[in-house]
Order: C-alpha cells, then structure tokens, then sequence
C-alpha cells in the first residue's frame, strides 16, 4: 500500500463519489453546457439532478443512465439505483 492509497482511506465513499459527480459535471459544463449535481446519496442509492443544457434535453435519458451511471459503477459497483430527480 503506498501513501496515496493512504490518503484516499480517510474518505468516506460519499466523499468519492461526490468528487467522481463533480468530474462528470466539469466535463458535461465544458463539452455540453450542462450540469450534473449530487442530490443524495444513502449508501445504495443514488440521486443526481441533471441541469443547464441538460433540462429538456431528449438524451438526457442516455446522459443518466449510459454515461453518468456506467462511470459511477464502474468505481462503485455496490451502488444499486442511480437516479435523476427534479
């Protein structure tokens, strides 16, 4: 184990995973014009509001459920439901 690894032990999974949501917004504020923002999060379920050029938006579905939810399970497999809320 090195010392990043030690690092990244004293934060909580909410801390990474809000960190990994803020990467996802910065590349979707950049490229899209649009947001994505942590809602809530209780351990196993995930709450995102999608914002900016994303309200409305016909891929927004796609956005949600392809991208946004295919990177968090990808560092989070134990995350159950990731969702979109108003």
């Amino acid at each position: 184990m090195n010392s990043s690894d030690n690092n990244l032990a004293n934060y909580t999974t909410e801390d990474k995973l809000n960190a990994l949501i803020e990467q996802l917004d910065a590349y979707i504020t950049h490229f899209h014009g649009g947001s994505v923002e942590l809602v809530s999060f209780d351990g196993k379920h995930l709450k995102i509001h999608l914002g900016g050029a994303c309200l409305g938006c016909p891929l927004s579905p796609a956005t949600v459920h392809g991208w946004v939810a295919g990177t968090v399970k990808q560092f989070f497999p134990e995350i159950e439901s990731i969702e979109s809320v108003d």
